[in-house]
């Protein structure tokens, strides 16, 4: 009994010798050797797993920089510019400058722009609102108010305002990461350069209906006249389809279309109020006329 036991236990101890062997033989084979500046790259990273880079999470977009050895269409929206150096530093690269981004919300149409022809009552989200109805105001375009965007941010930057039912940006915490952007089903928040000192003009509108179908549903509609195409210097503006769209790579923020727009499409943001005209006082004129008296001839002053 007791040779039994102990061929059993020799039996086992040789299959667990062989099968070990030929475990670390397949790991061997299979095994795969991680590039350490993985590790260097994702520790620089904000760790936010926002997906603003395109990639699955931080860890993701390191893996893609090593991966790639260059930094060509990748970048961090939550580190932005400084982050991005110290990955250029370890990758032995340049990172390429680039402006900060914000996201901007075009629609100003809202509660207080439209008038309401019906009322929602179904499910509080964005993308089952847009497949049963145009919205309350009957715009087929604009916001609906619902916060899918707002439930998308990470960063607590974007919320419904109730006065206006509209989406406000928190300049302050934006990241520009896209969340909203991608939560978004009617496309009416737009990531733009942030500007200097955060100045923007851009339109506030996405209606693309001819102008008096978009004017019928929202006061402040782009209505597709092409004012501003003419008067813009840069040529920044374009109108298609019966909509007016401002390039922000061209814009130099003149703010001649804002002025120019018969229904306040345009808007310009953070510039500073335009200063009053001071008044010029109206200088007293005066004329000499001369009046024949008999054989004199006189000059009188006439005031003006």
């Amino acid at each position: 009994m007791g040779t039994i036991i102990i061929y059993g236990v020799i039996a086992l101890t040789v299959a667990g010798v062989v099968l070990s062997l030929v475990l670390y033989l397949v790991a061997q084979k299979f095994k795969v050797i991680e590039d350490p500046r993985i590790d260097l790259v994702a520790e620089k990273l904000p760790g936010a797993n926002c997906g603003g880079c395109g990639f699955a999470g931080c860890r993701a977009l390191a893996e893609a920089i090593v991966k790639a050895e260059n930094l060509e269409g990748k970048a961090c929206p939550v580190g932005g510019a400084p982050v991005m150096a110290q990955v250029a530093e370890i990758m032995g690269l340049q990172a390429a400058e680039s402006e900060p981004m914000i996201a901007v919300v075009r629609c100003n149409g809202g509660k207080c722009n439209t008038h309401k022809k019906v009322e929602y009552d179904g499910a509080m989200d964005c993308f089952v609102a847009n497949q049963n109805f145009a919205g309350e105001g009957g715009c087929s375009f604009g916001c609906l108010g619902l916060g899918n965007c707002s439930k998308a941010c990470k960063f607590d930057a974007l919320h419904i305002n109730p006065e206006t039912g509209l989406p406000e940006v928190d300049e302050e915490k934006c990241v520009a990461c896209g969340a909203c952007v991608k939560a978004c089903p009617r496309g009416v928040i737009e990531l733009r350069k942030k500007g200097l000192k955060g100045r923007r003009v851009f339109v506030s509108c996405i209606n693309k209906e001819k102008g008096a179908a978009a004017k019928k549903n929202c006061d402040v509609a782009c209505i597709g006249c092409g004012k501003c195409e003419k008067v813009c210097p840069f040529g920044a503006i374009t109108i298609e389809n019966n909509l007016s769209y401002i390039d922000f790579n061209k814009c130099k923020m003149c703010r001649k279309c804002v002025a120019e727009c018969p229904t306040g499409a345009i808007h310009a943001v953070n510039f500073p109020p335009a200063k009053p005209k001071a008044e010029v006082p109206v200088e007293q004129k005066v004329e000499t006329v001369q009046v024949q008296t008999n054989n004199n001839t006189e000059e009188k002053g006439v005031q003006e």
